[in-house]
Formats: structure tokens, C-alpha cells, sequence
């Protein structure tokens, strides 16, 4: 008879002991599916971006996970988030998430802030307007505080320039940032990028031709919009660099255009020369008190490696090439400036 109880006792032990063993390895199971079993689904993408913008809380980041749609299960995310400590570790960020990815992968990503930097890209600029709207593309930075900074004595003198000067501090090129860049953190990059920019080399031959930073970007501005053609610009520089050696006037249209506001306006004229401006450089001599826009990497070294040559003068070729026709004298520029005015007329451009 005991050794019936006993027995019993042992299946009844044993039987327990199992289904202990069989519900602790289906939690087990559970707990492990919702770490390490596949959560995201992006389709066919290759892969896809969630953006965390700054001052988001648990709750803001949750929604916005959600409603990207790359998450199969948002419970099961929220169930890992919450024993990983995620709603105390929000970070702002631009995060890549792939096919595949699981719970664990994708919250240990989100709570250590491991972004995914973006590649900004800006050419020249004519308005702090067109900077802002690019870059407000890209990265978190306010569009609006950007341009304001423009306006501002403040800002631009934080970094060494002023009004007319901050526009040379922003070298055209691509730059890699974390998304969630403010304007200030814009503002810094680019500061010491354009420390960067300026090596001593550079420094010596600007002092070489009697200019600094900021006049050689300002004329670099105006060679800028005076070719299309890099293989030109130091032809152009040099016609300037000897204006500016011989105290001419430097006569540049595209400073007309921009003391204007108007540089749609494809022909020149009498009336426009005699407009009102620190930048029109028909009525006032030397270069204008900044640059007249963001100008290019070629440009810049355009100025700093002039040719060294004899002409004071250059017209538009008359053929749409985009080249221009040099002179040493006025009146071997006033026949091009005559061949391209009939030019001009024969296509009827006349403002």
C-alpha cells in the first residue's frame, strides 16, 4: 500500500515538475519571440528611416513608430521597450530600419541614439531664404531661424562677420550631419568647416593678390555669376583682380542685378547703372561690402590662382557658348560690346 502512495506521490512530483518545465519554456518561448523574432517590414525597400524629432516624449516616439508602419507588432515593441528602459532614453534622431530587424535590435538602436547621419549637399546661394530651404530639407535645423540669422547682428558676429559677410562663411560642398541639427549646430558646422576650408596655403596666396577671406568670396561671387564655364573663371578673375589693382571701377553687372534684386534681368541698361547701392560697382569703386552670393569651391580657387594677363575688359561671345570675349583696350571692348548688343537685338532681348 505504500509503496502504491509513493509511487503516485513520484508521477504526481514528476507530472508536476513537467508541466513546470513546459509552461517556463513557453514563456520562455514567448519572452524570447518578442526579444529576437523578425518585427519590422519595410516591402521592398532597402531600407527605410524612422525621424524622432527633439523634445519627443515615450509617448510621441510610440506614435510615430507606430504610424510609419514598419512595425509588425507594436505591442510586442512596446512590451521590450518598456524591461529595456526605453521610455526613460528617448532620443532625437533619424534611425534606419531594415527587413528583419527584431524587437531588441531596434530599441537598443533607438535608446543609445544611433542614428544614421545625412548627407547635405548645397550649391551656391543667392538668399539665406534658398540656403534655408535646403538645408530645412535635410536635417531638423529651423528654416526660419536660419534666414533670421542673416538679419541679425548677433549671429553673424559670434562667428567673426556681419550682415553683408555671413553668406562667405558657407562653403558650397557635402557635409554629413546628424539629423536632429539645430540651426545653432548648423551655424557651428559650418564655422569651422570654413576653418577648415582656409588653410595657410590658401591663406598666403589671398595675402599675395592684397585680400583677405571675405574679399576674395566676394569676388569670387562675382566670377561666379559672370561664367557658367569653371575652365573660364580664372581668366575673369584676373580681368578683375587688374581693375582692382588699377583702381577701375570693376563694372560687373551681376552686382547691379543683386543691388536690384532682380537677377532675371538679362540685359543691362543705361538707366540701371546709376541705381543706388553700396553693390552696384558701376558707381562705386572696389568690391561691394560682401559677397552677392555662396560662391563655389572653383570660383574661390579661381580667384586665389588668377591668370596672370593683360585685359581689363570682357564681353558675352555673341553664339550662346557661354564664353566671353577679352580686350586690353575700350575700344577693342566696345566692338564686342556692339557685336553682342546686335546680337542681343537680332534675338530680341531687350530687357
Amino acid at each position: 500500500m505504500e509503496k502504491s502512495i509513493s509511487k503516485r506521490i513520484v508521477i504526481i512530483v514528476s507530472l508536476s515538475l513537467a508541466l513546470v518545465i513546459v509552461a517556463g519554456g513557453f514563456y520562455s518561448y514567448k519572452i524570447y519571440s518578442k526579444m529576437f523574432q523578425s518585427n519590422i517590414n519595410i516591402g521592398d525597400k532597402d531600407n527605410a528611416y524612422i525621424y524622432i524629432p527633439t523634445g519627443s516624449t515615450y509617448s510621441n516616439a510610440v506614435n510615430i513608430i507606430e504610424e510609419s508602419g514598419y512595425v509588425i507588432n507594436i505591442e510586442t515593441f512596446k512590451w521590450v521597450g518598456s524591461r529595456m528602459g526605453y521610455p526613460y532614453s528617448v532620443k532625437a534622431g533619424r534611425y534606419k530600419v531594415t527587413n528583419g530587424m527584431n524587437n531588441k535590435e531596434l530599441v537598443s538602436m533607438l535608446r543609445a541614439g544611433l542614428q544614421t547621419p545625412v548627407n547635405v549637399t548645397f550649391t551656391g546661394f543667392r538668399t539665406p531664404q534658398q540656403l534655408a530651404q535646403r538645408i530645412a530639407e535635410e536635417i531638423e535645423a529651423d528654416s526660419t531661424e536660419i534666414v533670421n540669422a542673416f538679419s541679425s547682428n548677433e549671429v553673424p558676429s559670434e562667428y567673426g562677420f556681419n550682415q553683408q559677410t555671413f553668406i562667405a562663411m558657407f562653403i558650397p560642398n557635402t557635409y554629413e550631419f546628424f539629423w536632429n541639427t539645430s540651426a545653432k549646430g548648423f551655424f557651428d558646422r559650418m564655422n569651422k568647416e570654413y576653418e577648415i576650408f582656409w588653410t595657410e596655403e590658401k591663406e598666403q596666396k589671398a595675402k599675395k593678390i592684397g585680400l583677405n577671406r571675405v574679399k576674395v568670396s566676394t569676388l569670387a561671387s562675382i566670377v561666379e555669376e559672370e561664367t557658367i564655364k569653371a575652365d573660364e573663371r580664372p581668366k575673369v578673375a584676373g580681368v578683375y583682380i587688374n581693375r582692382l589693382n588699377r583702381g577701375i571701377p570693376l563694372q560687373a553687372d551681376p552686382t547691379i542685378k543683386y543691388a536690384m534684386g532682380n537677377f532675371a534681368i538679362r540685359r543691362i541698361l543705361t538707366k540701371h547703372l546709376s541705381f543706388d547701392s553700396p553693390y552696384n560697382t558701376y558707381k562705386y569703386r572696389g568690391l561691394p561690402p560682401g559677397p552677392i552670393n555662396s560662391p563655389s569651391i572653383s570660383s574661390i580657387n579661381a580667384v586665389l590662382e588668377h591668370e596672370n594677363h593683360k585685359y581689363l575688359y570682357f564681353c558675352a561671345k555673341p553664339d550662346y557658348s557661354g564664353y566671353h570675349a577679352f580686350a586690353k583696350t575700350l575700344s577693342e571692348h566696345n566692338n564686342n560690346a556692339r557685336e553682342y548688343q546686335r546680337f542681343l537685338n537680332k534675338e530680341r532681348i531687350f530687357r
